[in-house]
């Protein structure tokens, strides 16, 4: 992890999110916003590898923000670090490209932990967080109208749900990294996602995987 992006306007929280990326990172360049416009003008001469984001901000919902990460910069990694955790910030968040959603409550150390996991590709999300998600989707009605998965790419997308690297899938079903990669690429093409939390989230709502 090289460079950061922390975008909050309380300015103490910024502070206590802008230490805990420097425990979690070390040597790690970061940037700071407590405005949408604030981090426009960073995007715009900046390229990040996380981005930090709230979600209540003065100048409207930090889903645009991460709705235009996600399309301008699709390698940059956005975590949502909130008090909020409705569906109405969740879902929305998620939907827009969020690949991690972390509630403010949480310890300093659990943060740290939680966002460490990035680096071994386990999306970081609060554990409350976690359960509303499976509770969502788990009431919902099964749709008819699911994409045609083959058993191998179920197995994968299983396994990828549930938090495994591509290198841990891979050595569990005994096939090659590749081989997982080449089935995660038809995989995130089939259900029309571009990173593992929406594979997850598709993979949930179509019942392709139980919670």
């Amino acid at each position: 992890m090289q460079s950061v992006l922390v975008l909050e306007d309380h300015h103490e929280t910024r502070e206590w999110l802008t230490n805990i990326i420097q425990q979690a990172f070390k040597e790690v360049e970061i940037h700071e916003a407590s405005s949408q416009a604030q981090a426009r003008k960073l995007l715009a001469d900046h390229q990040f590898n996380l981005a930090l984001i709230d979600l209540n901000l003065p100048d409207g919902n930090g889903v645009d923000i991460i709705r235009e990460i996600n399309r301008q910069s699709p390698d940059t990694y956005c975590v949502v670090a909130t008090i909020f955790d409705d569906d109405d910030y969740l879902f929305p968040a998620l939907e827009a490209g969020a690949q991690g959603y972390l509630l403010k409550e949480q310890t300093t150390d659990e943060f740290i932990h939680n966002l460490q996991g990035i680096l071994k590709g386990e999306p970081p999300i609060s554990p409350s967080i976690a359960r509303k998600m499976i509770q969502h989707f788990h009431t919902e009605p099964e749709t008819s109208d699911k994409p045609a998965l083959s058993d191998r790419e179920k197995e994968i997308l299983s396994a990828i749900a549930k938090g495994l690297s591509r290198n841990q899938a891979a050595e569990i079903l005994g096939i090659t990294s590749n081989t997982v990669a080449s089935h995660l690429k038809s995989i995130y093409g089939k259900l029309n996602v571009s990173n593992r939390a929406q594979a997850t989230l598709e993979a949930l709502r179509l019942g392709l995987v139980k919670p």
